[in-house]
C-alpha cells in the first residue's frame, strides 16, 4: 500500500469516528430537523418586510395599504419560530441522544428542557415608569433564542447522559406489577433517575453562581460561544472552515457533514440574529451567515462547481466530461453537485482537487469584501440551500442588487479558475491518445 493510500485510510478512519461520535450525530440530526423551522421564520420575515410593511413593503402603496393590517400574523410566526430556536434544539438533541443511548421515548428531550430551565435565571429586573421592578418566573428572550444555544447544547448532553447512567441502575427503578400498563410502568421506572438528574443539574447551576458570582449561561457564552462566533465572523475563520470541508471532499468524505456540528450552530445563530434585527429595524450585526456560505461559497454546490460545469462546456474536448456536465447541470442549478463530484470525479483527482479547494476560498473573499464595503447587503433571510443562484442572493438579502452582481462576479471568477485545469485535463487526453496511436503504429510495423 502506497503512502497516499495509507494517508487516505488514516484520514478516512478518523473522519468516520468523528462523524459517528454520538454527540455530533445528535447535534447534526437536531439541526436538520430544525431547518424547516428556521426557513418558516425567514419566510415570515420576508413577507412581513417586503409585502406587509407600510414602510418598506408593498403596503407602502396606497392601493395595497390594507396588507399592513395582516402584518401581526407574520410577526407571530417569526416570534414562534426564531425566538424559540434554542428550546427546539435542546429538545431535539436530548431526544436524539436518548435514542442513541437506548431510550426511544420523548422523555429525554423533555428532561433536557427541564434541566436547561433549572440553570438559567428566571427573575429579571425591568425598568417600568423609570422605576426598577423585579419580575419573577419569566424566561428572557436571550435564553430561548440562539444566544444561549451552546448552553442549551451542553445542558442537553450532560442531563441526558446523567439520566441514561442513572437509569441503568436497577435499584433506582420503581418496579410495578405486571398488570400495570407498560407505558405507566416505564414512567414510574424513570421517576427516580429523572428527579436525581434535574436535582444534580440545578445544584450544579446554583453552585456555579454561588462560587463565581456569574450564571452558567454567561460563562459558556463568554468562554465558548462568543470566541467561536468572533472567529467565524472573521474572514480567516470562515476560510479555514471551508478549507477543511473541501479537503474532506477531495479525499472522498462528505465535507459538509464533517463540519456541520461547528458550522450549523454558529452560522444559523448568526442569520437568526440578522433576521431578528431586520424585523425590528435595527442594524444588521453579522456578515457571515448560513446564506453567505450558500450564496458566495457554494454556488452550484461545494467547490462552486457551477463554474466547473461552465468551464467544461466552454473548453473541454473530452466527451465523457461533457456528458457528465450535461447530467450534472440540472441538479447543479439547485446546488446539488454529487453527480459531478463522484462522476467526473473530483475526489482523489489531483488536477481538479486544486481548483475545487481554492475556488470557494476566493469567491468567499470576494463576497466578504463586497459585503463589508456595503456594495452587497448582509443576509437577513434564511433561504433553502437548494434555491438557485441569483435568486438566493436576491431573496437572502431582501432584494440587494449588489449581492446579485457580486454573485455573478463570483460565478465568472470560478469559471476563470476552473478553465486552465479543464484544459490540463484536455492535454492529458491528447497525450494518452498520442501514446495509444504510437503503440498501435508500433504493433503494425512489427507485424
Amino acid at each position: 500500500m502506497s503512502f497516499k493510500e495509507k494517508a487516505n485510510d488514516v484520514m478516512g478512519s478518523a473522519a468516520y469516528k468523528i462523524n459517528n461520535q454520538k454527540y455530533i450525530m445528535a447535534i447534526k440530526k437536531a439541526f436538520v430537523v430544525l431547518m424547516p423551522v428556521i426557513i418558516t421564520g425567514a419566510f415570515a420575515i420576508l413577507v412581513s418586510s417586503m409585502i406587509m410593511s407600510p414602510e418598506t413593503g408593498l403596503a407602502s402603496f396606497d392601493f395595497f395599504s390594507f396588507l399592513a393590517d395582516y402584518q401581526p400574523i407574520m410577526k407571530a410566526i417569526q416570534y414562534a419560530t426564531l425566538n424559540f430556536l434554542t428550546i427546539g434544539a435542546i429538545f431535539l438533541i436530548g431526544l436524539e441522544l436518548g435514542r442513541i443511548n437506548g431510550n426511544p421515548s420523548y422523555f429525554p428531550g423533555i428532561l433536557a428542557i427541564i434541566s436547561f430551565i433549572a440553570v438559567i435565571p428566571t427573575t429579571l429586573e425591568l425598568v417600568v415608569n423609570e422605576q426598577p421592578q423585579m419580575v419573577v418566573d419569566v424566561l428572557s428572550r436571550q435564553f430561548t433564542d440562539p444566544k444561549s444555544l451552546f448552553l442549551g447544547m451542553f445542558i442537553a448532553i450532560v442531563s441526558v447522559e446523567i439520566f441514561s447512567k442513572l437509569e441503568s441502575f436497577d435499584k433506582l427503578k420503581i418496579k410495578m406489577p405486571e398488570s400495570v400498563p407498560a407505558n405507566v410502568a416505564t414512567s414510574f421506572s424513570a421517576l427516580f433517575p429523572s428527579i436525581l438528574t434535574v436535582t444534580i443539574i440545578a445544584t450544579m447551576g446554583f453552585a456555579f453562581h454561588q462560587l463565581t458570582g456569574i450564571y452558567l449561561h454567561e460563562a459558556i457564552y463568554n468562554i465558548i460561544q462568543r470566541p467561536l462566533e468572533s472567529v467565524v465572523q472573521g474572514l480567516p475563520g470562515i476560510l479555514i472552515l471551508m478549507f477543511v470541508a473541501q479537503f474532506f471532499w477531495v479525499i472522498g468524505i462528505h465535507g459538509n457533514q464533517m463540519i456541520k456540528p461547528i458550522r450549523e450552530p454558529l452560522l444559523l445563530a448568526a442569520i437568526t440574529a440578522n433576521m431578528t434585527a431586520f424585523q425590528e429595524g435595527k442594524e444588521i450585526p453579522n456578515v457571515i451567515t448560513m446564506p453567505f456560505w450558500d450564496v458566495y461559497m457554494s454556488i452550484g454546490g461545494s467547490g462552486v462547481t457551477l463554474g466547473l460545469l461552465a468551464a467544461i462546456f466552454i473548453v473541454s474536448k473530452r466527451e465523457e466530461m461533457k456528458s457528465i456536465a450535461k447530467l450534472s447541470f440540472g441538479p447543479g442549478i439547485f446546488n446539488i453537485n454529487e453527480p459531478v463530484i463522484f462522476g467526473l470525479p473530483i475526489m482523489l483527482n489531483p488536477i481538479m482537487a486544486i481548483p475545487f479547494i481554492i475556488t470557494p476560498l476566493i469567491t468567499g473573499t470576494i463576497g466578504y469584501i463586497a459585503t463589508v464595503t456595503g456594495f452587497a447587503a448582509k443576509a437577513v433571510v434564511m433561504v433553502p440551500w437548494t434555491t438557485p443562484p441569483l435568486i438566493n442572493a436576491y431573496l437572502s438579502t431582501a432584494g440587494s442588487i449588489g449581492a446579485v452582481i457580486t454573485q455573478v462576479i463570483c460565478i465568472v471568477v470560478s469559471v476563470l479558475i476552473y478553465l486552465p485545469f479543464v484544459m490540463m485535463a484536455n492535454a492529458g487526453v491528447k497525450e494518452k491518445r498520442k501514446k495509444e496511436a504510437d503503440e498501435a503504429t508500433s504493433v503494425n510495423v512489427s507485424v
